[in-house]
């Protein structure tokens, strides 16, 4: 559960929606943020919102207000958890063309998706030894923790997930592919990465609704399938079970989490 005595909420959010006109929605947003002094990155798009913010509770429920009155924002999935102070230095609201950035054209999460599972239901789901579980982060997260069992693609960025995904697949030469089961910080990149196997051609596809932070508040640890601690894109570097801040640094350098007191990313 949520440490309530740590005075800082910290909220991840994120929605694919069709957005017809993105400029128009970045400017009030920013000006809320900045009003109600909250803090972190939130990437408006085309394709809907992303993004981790933090404040004092009263500040984030109000920008939540805001971002939830957009078209398509009703419902957005957002993940709480605390900290001890604000894990960022300023607000930053950008447009990008993509939320979460693939690189392929034509791949639409609003279209079509694989399907969701609740954390409750993920154990089962990945301890069947007819599911390929995969990975869907960078490699460096994927080096502080990650499910059991889970497939590692040791991509770099997000961008060479597909690639990756049509290698892993030739690789199997004339065996099917079996169930596949995704999951990342989140739910974003699953969910979009979802929508890509699809494309693909595979439909016995799912993904972790809510990602690895609704896994670890909703999962005890006697129960949990998780291993290592999840990194978050913030000051406080890694949360563990309940979303307890972990103790991971990041590298002064080049800003990768410390293997220990040494970097693997930069070798400083």
């Amino acid at each position: 559960m949520n440490d309530l005595s740590l005075p800082i909420s910290v909220a991840a959010l994120y929605q694919f929606t069709m957005f017809e006109d993105p400029a128009a929605i970045q400017g009030p947003l920013a000006e809320r943020c900045c009003n109600l002094g909250v803090r972190g990155t939130l990437l408006i798009a085309r394709e809907g919102i992303n993004g981790t913010i933090a404040g004092p509770d009263a500040a984030i429920e109000a920008v939540l207000d805001h971002v939830r009155a957009l078209p398509g924002c009703a419902a957005i999935e957002v993940k709480f958890s605390r900290a001890q102070a604000l894990p960022f230095d300023r607000i930053k609201v950008r447009l990008k063309r993509e939320i979460v950035t693939m690189g392929q054209p034509g791949i639409d999460p609003l279209a079509d998706v694989g399907h969701y599972v609740a954390p409750a239901d993920w154990n089962a789901l990945i301890d069947d030894p007819d599911t390929i579980v995969i990975d869907t982060r960078n490699d460096y997260e994927v080096a502080l923790g990650s499910f059991t069992g889970a497939v590692n693609p040791h991509t770099r960025t997000f961008r060479e997930f597909p690639a990756w995904f049509r290698d892993f697949r030739a690789g199997r030469g004339d065996r099917p592919m079996p169930r596949i089961a995704m999951f990342c910080t989140g739910g974003i990149r699953c969910e979009k990465a979802t929508a890509f196997v699809k494309a693909e051609g595979l439909d016995d596809v799912y993904h972790l609704k809510g990602g690895i932070l609704a896994y670890l508040e909703a999962v005890p640890p006697q129960a949990s399938r998780w291993q290592g601690e999840c990194f978050v894109f913030d000051q406080r570097v890694t949360v563990t079970d309940g979303l307890q801040p972990g103790d991971r640094m990041l590298c002064p350098q080049c800003q990768r989490p410390l293997d220990g007191s040494a970097c693997t990313a930069c070798q400083s």
